[in-house]
């Protein structure tokens, strides 16, 4: 009877995924852990890691980039661009608030981050690569300090 219901609910996770989630949560409370569909609960666990991880990098990206914008071009200076830095910085804050180890994650990834970040800005501003230093020249925990603004 378990196999029937296992094979019920895989087709649910593929029909209706919210209800599919709301099934596994009730089946973990009721301790029914012979109906927990775990190939696809698995499969959304690690899923949910890589998101975190990928949005992670995807704030830093973006931080670094106006970080470089705002060095680079002090003449464009705008609310804006301090805005896109201070809504990044809160995103990777609660990130870091939320699941600490990500620091680490973080760290390991700032190089390749700051690889994509000078790409970025060579893009949007249209000066040239070259312009942006091959070495980033803030520190990560600058890169993350609420009050920090290159000159």
């Amino acid at each position: 009877m378990s196999i029937q219901i296992s094979s019920k609910i895989s087709n649910l996770y593929q029909e209706d995924f919210n209800l599919w989630l709301e099934r596994m949560v009730d089946l973990l409370r009721e301790g029914k852990l012979l109906e927990i569909d775990y190939p696809n609960l698995i499969e959304e666990l690690e899923s949910m890691g890589r998101s975190e991880k990928n949005a992670l990098k995807s704030n830093l990206r973006i931080l670094l980039m106006h970080l470089l914008k705002y060095q680079y071009q002090p003449q464009k200076r705008s609310n804006s661009w301090r805005y896109t830095i201070s809504e990044n910085r809160h995103r990777i804050a609660d990130s870091l608030e939320n699941s600490p180890s990500l620091r680490l994650f973080l760290a390991d990834n700032f190089e390749q981050c700051y690889q994509g970040a000078r790409r970025l800005a060579s893009d949007e501003t249209g000066l040239s690569l070259n312009m942006f230093p091959e070495d980033c020249p803030f520190l990560l925990d600058e890169v993350i300090d609420m009050n920090y603004l290159p000159d």
